[in-house]
């Protein structure tokens, strides 16, 4: 991640927050200089025009989302799968509202800018890749059948995307405890829907 000195981060957390309120087309740089405090030709010296301000400020907030998603998805060879999960969930959970913004940003920009979808492409990269390769793990060592890693990876991943990350970021909250969301979802996972 670049360096960015105490005045840049002021000026991409303004940037944030008004592109959180606005969105992009409202998100000028006079109001972007006013909520950061500074003046807006401080904001063209930085960073010459608005669009290599609103990048920087995305890429920026994007890489430290996307660290914390390697961190929590990461895993051990010995990890069982019931303790990987739940530790997923629960790890997910805990994580404030503010670390899901990026992606609240990201989904406007897709609805915004339909042919841009990069910021939210990687953040679904990010975890399915390394779903897949814990379930590649996890069948190699004989733990579950052999079933396409990809799949089960994208289907817990929509599991994992809907019922955690969109609550968070759009401020719904689940009837039901972490663990117990954790514990029936392995369960479904494990033994299926069949009676």
């Amino acid at each position: 991640m670049n360096e960015f000195n105490s005045t840049d981060k002021k000026i991409m957390r303004a940037t944030f927050r008004i592109l959180q309120k606005e969105g992009f087309a409202k998100a000028t740089t006079k109001k972007i200089a006013a909520e950061a405090e500074v003046n807006e030709v401080t904001i063209f010296r930085k960073f010459q025009n608005k669009n290599n301000l609103v990048e920087t400020t995305k890429e920026y907030y994007l890489q430290i989302l996307l660290k914390q998603l390697e961190e929590i998805f990461d895993f051990n060879e010995d990890d069982e799968i019931d303790d990987y999960f739940q530790k997923n969930f629960i790890e997910l959970l805990d994580r404030s509202d503010k670390d899901f913004r990026i992606v609240k940003i990201a989904l406007e920009e897709v609805r915004e800018i339909p042919d841009k979808k990069q910021l939210i492409s990687r953040i679904t990269d990010t975890v399915i890749n390394k779903l897949e390769d814990f379930f590649k793990l996890q069948i190699e060592k004989g733990k579950i059948r052999a079933v396409d890693s990809r799949v089960l990876a994208g289907m817990c991943f929509s599991l994992t995307f809907q019922s955690v990350i969109l609550w968070k970021i759009y401020d719904k909250s689940q009837d039901v405890e972490s663990d117990q969301i954790a514990r029936e979802f392995l369960d479904i996972l494990y033994n299926g829907i069949k009676a």
